[in-house]
């Protein structure tokens, strides 16, 4: 499979419709492919031949279901660096804006059997009284919504991601550079060592969704003992940006939104790990934990981490969740 074949099927799988070589052709060019349609014809009938593409007449082509499980696999190589990629991009597209609470945040999408919502619930109340999450605010819903779709029976829990804070700090012109994702050891209630950490610009999935699949976190031993591993993530910023960082900081705080739970010194290693010439470091929550503490209760969960973007302003309050009935309708979304 050749870059242009797997550019080709990238933008067949983007779309719900037939599209024809001239599109493709004026696609591929982002790829940075440059092909006339007659070549672009000729590649799609080399993926006619494998059964990755179908044939619609003179309109053009679909990805079939055989293609899609072909881009899947074929190029997780190339996907090393996606993740990165991914902060970077909906760092960018995110307008919340911290003064009137509104706008698109990041947000993980996680789902849970609806059998299960009651007890989650009370595991989530314990972890949303402690300082290892990104917002105070939730999604729970049963209800599909413009960009999210909610299985059968199932309920769906959307955490504010903590690539929120990069999208924040970028709007104040702070720059982030996230560079792993890992397990930090609390003890003493205070952070440790990190025990475990994946770079984000060498791995083709979330380091986050990787530790809990693993149960290598503690989160409630972390809260209830000040024992424990919890999900967190380690960014730089530049020197010359941290009065602004602790001023912007203070803002969220105040709006219930945080993050962060230490900065490092100029120029030093912040739990051994060092940092670029003129940064510092700092560590922040995994918008992750309350789903980690879920699997660690023995609640499965299907979790897709800095999933979307999603209206700040239809997250509920926690506390309003934990105030009502549990009941039939699921739906906690204002």
């Amino acid at each position: 499979m050749n870059k242009t074949l797997l550019s080709i099927l990238k933008i067949l799988s983007k779309e719900n419709k037939v599209i024809g070589s001239k599109e493709i052709a004026k696609r591929l060019k982002m790829y940075g492919v440059n092909l006339s349609e007659r070549t672009v014809r000729y590649h799609l009938k080399i993926l006619d031949e494998k059964g990755f593409t179908k044939v619609f007449g003179k309109e053009g082509r679909v990805i079939t279901e055989r293609g899609r499980k072909e881009l899947e696999t074929v190029s997780t190589v190339e996907k090393v660096g996606f993740i990165i990629n991914k902060i970077e991009s909906l760092s960018y597209l995110s307008d919340f804006d911290l003064d009137s609470m509104k706008g698109k945040i990041i947000l993980n999408i996680s789902y849970i059997p609806k059998n299960k919502l009651k007890r989650a619930v009370k595991i989530l109340e314990t972890v949303f009284n402690s300082e290892y999450i990104m917002s105070s605010r939730i999604l729970l819903t049963d209800k599909d919504t413009e960009n999210i779709i909610v299985p059968e029976n199932n309920i769906c829990i959307g955490t504010v991601c903590s690539v929120t804070l990069n999208a924040i700090l970028l709007k104040h012109r702070i720059p982030v550079v996230s560079r792993f994702g890992g397990v930090l050891e609390i003890r003493d209630g205070q952070p440790y060592r990190f025990s475990a950490l994946i770079s984000y610009d060498g791995t083709s999935l979330d380091p986050l969704e990787i530790f809990i699949r693993g149960k290598m976190t503690d989160v409630i031993g972390a809260i209830k003992n000040g024992y424990g591993r919890v999900l967190a993530s380690f960014r730089e910023i530049p020197i010359v940006c941290l009065d602004k960082v602790k001023e912007v900081y203070e803002r969220m705080k105040k709006r219930s939104l945080g993050g962060i739970l230490m900065f490092g010194e100029p120029n030093q290693p912040l739990l051994d790990i060092p940092v670029g010439i003129d940064r510092l470091g700092i560590i922040v929550v995994g918008g992750l934990n309350p789903i980690a503490a879920l699997e660690e209760s023995n609640i499965q969960t299907y979790t897709s981490a800095i999933s979307t973007l999603y209206e700040y302003s239809s997250l509920v309050e926690f506390l309003e969740v934990t105030r009502s009935r549990v009941n039939a309708n699921y739906n906690y979304s204002s």
